[in-house]
């Protein structure tokens, strides 16, 4: 679907009398992202990564990571694209689970991958971002650009500020985000700009089974902890 006129540059871009109109259809899409998240259900995971990789060792994680996810009862949240988004849902796919795609109108972006059993497509990107956060109960992150380092700022942001309940924010490939870790360190920490507690909100492996584990146990715990969550650790 061609990007509506009304989409998010023209907005940032200016103020019209068509501002609440805008308004309008954002609110629109807030409800429909959020009816979305209610018909995944049970517990869930967003894998993020690169749309450019489409096949060896990465794509090969991914999709296992998205496997072992589904065998553990996790429905897999992706961004819909392809990539290694869509190895992560093919994955979920092959493992029997439930395979979601939040999907993004551009101008150059290719269609949902074809591995997806539920699919809503955004107009405007802090829609779809609130649902890939709101649905999760961690995310994983293979390798990637701009986004996906976004969606990496952006949940350590909430999860220092206590915007929303600790999760666990996994990055796969110690050779791919060993040195961002490292600038980290070096940087922000060693000067005070953040705490040394706030290096601890991510982890940093190579195995997709232990990326599963993390967010598995992590899950159990808050489950513990919490009972009047509906969802209940049933996942093994």
């Amino acid at each position: 679907m061609a990007a509506h006129p009304l989409d998010d540059r023209t907005m940032l871009e200016r103020v019209s009398a068509l501002d609440e109109a805008r308004a309008r259809r954002i609110e629109l899409e807030f409800r429909e992202g959020f009816r979305v998240v209610d018909e995944i259900g049970g517990p869930a995971v967003t894998l993020f990564g690169s749309a450019r990789i489409r096949d060896g060792l990465l794509y090969d994680a991914a999709r296992e990571t998205g496997r072992l996810f589904a065998e553990a009862g996790f429905a897999v949240i992706t961004g819909g694209g392809p990539g290694l988004m869509e190895a992560a849902n093919r994955g979920a796919k092959e493992g029997g689970g439930l395979s979601v795609g939040f999907a993004i109108e551009l101008r150059h972006e290719e269609r949902p991958n074809a591995y997806l059993d539920i699919c809503m497509t955004f107009e405007h990107f802090y829609a779809r971002k609130v649902m890939l956060v709101k649905a999760a109960e961690g995310f994983v992150l293979f390798p990637g650009g701009f986004g996906t380092l976004d969606e990496l700022f952006e949940s350590l942001t909430l999860i220092q500020t206590e915007k929303v309940q600790h999760f666990p924010v996994v990055l796969c490939g110690t050779d791919y985000w060993g040195g961002l870790v490292e600038w980290m360190h070096e940087n922000p920490l060693r000067h005070g700009l953040i705490s040394p507690e706030d290096e601890q909100l991510l982890m940093m492996i190579d195995d997709p089974r232990e990326a599963v584990i993390s967010v598995l146990d992590c899950y159990r715990r808050v489950c513990a902890e919490s009972p009047f969550d509906p969802v209940k650790a049933d996942a093994q």
